[in-house]
């Protein structure tokens, strides 16, 4: 099985550990980043959603138009659109990347966050609406003849769409989720289903869920999984360490200032959670509670610095030790690795220069290995068949 890298699709250049310097939108700096991924090795990026956040489709149509080989994963939150109008979008932006398009359906982690642009709907409405959602945006881009759709969220009839995608008989849709409520939707409806990097029997049970939902759903395939984490790369495992402490000493830093907490402004009615409203990250602080170190690299105080936020847990060490980290996801059955550094550029830019060929190379020499043991079985298989004849 191939294995594929996600790398992110920043339009500009903070992360956690430094403010921005460029707009929130900057031309130049996405096209630089986006061509440092395409170039080192990574298969595809993502452009995440935010409320305040540059539009991504439109920022993924600009990056289309500039590059010819990356791979685009486009955030899409049901919200902001029907699903009609969405469909077309994604099909539009398909037909101008040349196939190239996957689309990320996000249901909403935080109440507040949703409320930002008008979403008033509750945790599970808002799972409810994604599958019905999905389901309508699917239906779009393969069917040629018009139809009526009534549901519990959107109703509307005749509709037929005029602009189809490249990729057939659709695009891909990835989905994410720790809930059981994330597990139904995803296990139904997704082609790649997503998770935040945590230790490894802890993984593997996530995947035993997202198959046993896909299982409960009626399909008779699975979706492919895709793990994230914070790589943390340096030299010698010494230097890997003492850059790992620098990166949760600014995190802090920013945080203890208020540089990285959310613009909101007070409503007495409604305080702030004393924990994360979304599983994921209540889990990301669960781990981090129980320890700091997990299997071969996996380090959880870059989690436990943001409040669980995302995908923060990191993978500490040399390209080898973090590449073999890797791989031990990969024989999980994981085959598609998200990673994002703090320092976006030079870090995708030394993560493909010094990792990925390493988890390729193992990774080649597995599905060879597994080969050769197959054609073997066959062979024994037909030399048993004409003993016995």
């Amino acid at each position: 099985m191939p294995v594929e890298f996600l790398g992110i699709a920043a339009t500009g250049d903070g992360s956690e550990t430094s403010p921005r310097t460029t707009a929130s939108f900057d031309r130049d700096y996405t096209l630089r980043l986006a061509r440092a991924h395409e170039e080192h090795g990574w298969d595809r990026v993502l452009f995440a959603y935010g409320s305040g956040s540059p539009e991504p489709a439109a920022a993924a149509a600009f990056l289309a138009s500039h590059l010819d080989r990356l791979q685009i994963l486009l955030a899409h939150r049901p919200n902001v659109s029907y699903p009609t109008f969405a469909a077309k979008t994604f099909a539009t932006l398909d037909r101008i990347s040349d196939g190239r398009l996957t689309v990320h359906f996000i249901t909403g982690g935080t109440d507040h966050e949703q409320q930002r642009e008008g979403d008033f709907l509750t945790k599970d409405q808002r799972y409810e609406r994604t599958r019905e959602y999905i389901g309508i945006v699917k239906k779009a881009w393969t069917s040629r003849e018009p139809f009526d759709h009534e549901g519990p969220h959107y109703r509307f009839n005749d509709f037929v769409s005029d602009v189809f995608p490249v990729q057939q008989p659709r695009p891909a849709v990835s989905f994410g989720g720790s809930s059981d409520a994330a597990y139904a939707a995803g296990g139904a409806e997704a082609d790649i289903y997503c998770l935040w990097g945590e230790p490894l029997a802890r993984t593997a049970e996530q995947i035993e869920r997202v198959k046993e939902a896909a299982r409960a759903a009626g399909r008779s395939d699975v979706p492919r999984i895709q793990v994230a984490f914070r790589p943390i790369i340096a030299p010698t495992e010494e230097l890997a360490w003492e850059k790992a402490h620098r990166t949760v000493a600014a995190i802090r830093a920013r945080r203890e200032s208020g540089e990285l907490a959310p613009r909101r402004r007070p409503v007495a009615t409604q305080p702030e959670a004393a924990t994360p409203e979304n599983v994921g990250s209540q889990r990301l602080i669960e781990i981090a509670e129980a320890g700091e170190r997990y299997d071969r690299a996996l380090w959880t105080p870059t989690a436990a610095a943001t409040g669980g936020a995302g995908n923060s847990n990191a993978l500490v060490g040399t390209p080898e030790t973090v590449a073999q980290a890797l791989l031990d996801y990969y024989d999980l059955g994981v085959d598609i690795l998200s990673a994002r550094g703090y320092h976006l550029l030079d870090d995708a830019i030394d993560f493909g220069r010094y990792v990925i060929p390493i988890v390729r190379e193992e990774v080649a020499k597995r599905d060879a290995a597994k080969a050769g043991a197959a054609e073997a079985a066959e062979r024994d298989r037909h030399q048993l068949i004409a003993v016995q004849a």
